[in-house]
């Protein structure tokens, strides 16, 4: 009995701290395994970087596209039937074509120097240039290029279609 107590007492002594050294030990492992598993801030960037591209070149990139958005959009304002203006930063051009869309299309649209280059192509090619802040800048906001002009606009663009349908009928004097 004394020897089986003896071995009780040393494997209480010896087994206890082993099995909470081993818990402990486990427990640290699967927080640095986990911890391994995290990316520093520069592999985040870096993998951010791999996945997305390069910003410069993505900003590049986005460049030109506007640029070739731009000249292709610039070559459809001579379709245009009015350029409708807030005088000096924003311009929209439009076509209405009952036969093809129930609404006017617009075919252009810019602000700042793009504005300008609307108007000066609508100016070489005697399209009517309306000045009409409110709608312009309704438009300019609510409308996409190549889309029919949203619903809410209809009879604002439609007075200004009438009044240039009024003074192409009247003709010059």
């Amino acid at each position: 009995a004394y020897i089986l107590q003896s071995a009780m007492t040393m494997v209480w002594y010896a087994l206890v701290p082993m099995a909470l050294i081993a818990a402990a030990d486990l427990w640290y492992t699967r927080w640095d395994y986990e911890e391994n598993l995290k990316m520093t801030k520069s592999e985040v960037k870096d993998e951010h970087r791999n996945a997305e591209g390069d910003p410069e070149v993505k900003n590049k990139q986005r460049q030109k596209m506007f640029q070739i958005m731009g000249k292709r959009m610039l070559k459809n304002v001579p379709k245009a039937d009015v350029v409708i203006t807030n005088p000096t930063h924003i311009a929209v051009a439009l076509q209405y074509n009952p036969i093809f869309a129930p609404a006017p299309i617009v075919v252009a649209m810019g602000a700042d120097h793009m504005a300008e280059r609307i108007k000066q192509i609508a100016r070489e090619h005697n399209i009517p240039i309306r000045e009409n802040k409110p709608l312009a800048r309704a438009l300019y906001k609510e409308a996409d290029v190549g889309e029919m002009i949203p619903e809410a606009l209809f009879q604002a663009v439609a007075a200004v279609l009438a009044q240039l349908d009024k003074f192409r009928r009247r003709g010059p004097r």
